[in-house]
């Protein structure tokens, strides 16, 4: 059984990290002709309107009512803050480092999970948090430069805390709604969320060279709306913090986007400190964890029951 569902997940896997890997180097090539929050808005446009696309096509319902304030908090947390903290940090954090930095996801997921889903970390987990949090200083100030590099590696660590946040409030709705249904309203919620810093885009959009625009609206189209989308059917059958341990492989496709696209060639302090940050995420994900009391084995005997 167990591989079945694994052999069932592959390509949703596969799909997720080669196209999150690949959003790196886009949001870099972006850069090169858009602000950090037009990008955002752009590309949460384009990813809205291929979302709203399928939503008519397969006649997909209206959320409940009183389940929009959970809606607009995965939209801030997974899409607005997590976007605007990524972009401004990607002006000077390369795409490889990046990817490494947001991988410490994995632990604010468990610690999030211990809280809210109660999942119980060992005390080997406090011990991977001080090996990740060492990797993550010495990506952040590895290169010598001024204290600018440092605030935008602590931006992109702000914006692995968001996306754990996303991850875990997601794991709870989605024993209500289909990974699609949710994925496409958070988007939605985002992108709304967004539009505020959205006055000036027109016109970057007007002086911005052809592949800085279709690298945007690739990270619409692919990596948000066709990756979010097979993140939330892995997260729909996997605990939070196994399904967020898959994404390791991220920074490897970051890593080889970032040379191919942009000839980005990875330096010994990124790498060193990258392989640190990723060893303290194995830590917290293997002996750092136990099995869930009744959090996520609930949540999926109450999906397999359909929506409440």
């Amino acid at each position: 059984m167990l591989r079945r569902l694994h052999l069932s997940l592959a390509l949703p896997i596969a799909t997720t990290v080669v196209l999150w890997g690949s959003a790196y180097a886009g949001i870099r090539v972006g850069l090169k002709a858009y602000s950090p929050a037009h990008v955002a808005v752009l590309r949460y446009v384009a990813a809205a309107l291929v979302l709203g696309l399928v939503a008519v096509l397969t006649r997909m319902r209206l959320p409940r009512r009183r389940d929009l304030p959970a809606i607009f908090l995965l939209g801030l947390a997974g899409f607005t803050f997590y976007n605007l903290a990524l972009n401004l940090g990607e002006q000077t954090v390369p795409a490889g480092p990046a990817a490494l930095l947001v991988q410490t996801g994995p632990i604010w997921t468990g610690l999030l999970a211990a809280i809210l889903l109660r999942e119980r970390l060992r005390a080997w987990a406090w011990l991977g948090i001080g090996i990740s949090f060492a990797g993550i200083l010495l990506i952040g100030l590895g290169k010598g430069q001024s204290f600018q590099l440092e605030w935008a590696a602590g931006l992109i660590v702000l914006a692995a805390l968001s996306m754990s946040i996303y991850n875990v409030l997601q794991k709870r709705m989605l024993a209500r709604y289909r990974a699609l249904e949710i994925t496409s309203y958070a988007v939605w919620a985002g992108t709304l969320l967004l539009l505020p810093f959205a006055p000036g885009l027109l016109g970057e959009m007007r002086a911005a060279p052809l592949p800085a625009t279709l690298a945007v609206i690739y990270l619409g189209a692919g990596p948000a709306a066709l990756g979010y989308v097979t993140w939330a059917l892995v997260l729909a059958q996997l605990p939070a913090g196994r399904a967020a341990s898959f994404l390791y492989a991220v920074p490897v496709v970051a890593f080889l986007a970032g040379w191919i696209w942009l000839g980005e060639a990875p330096a010994t302090s990124d790498l060193f400190g990258g392989l640190l940050a990723l060893a303290g995420v194995v830590v917290v994900n293997t002996l750092g964890r136990t099995e869930a009391k009744n959090g996520f084995s609930r949540i999926r005997d109450v999906r397999r029951a359909g929506p409440l």
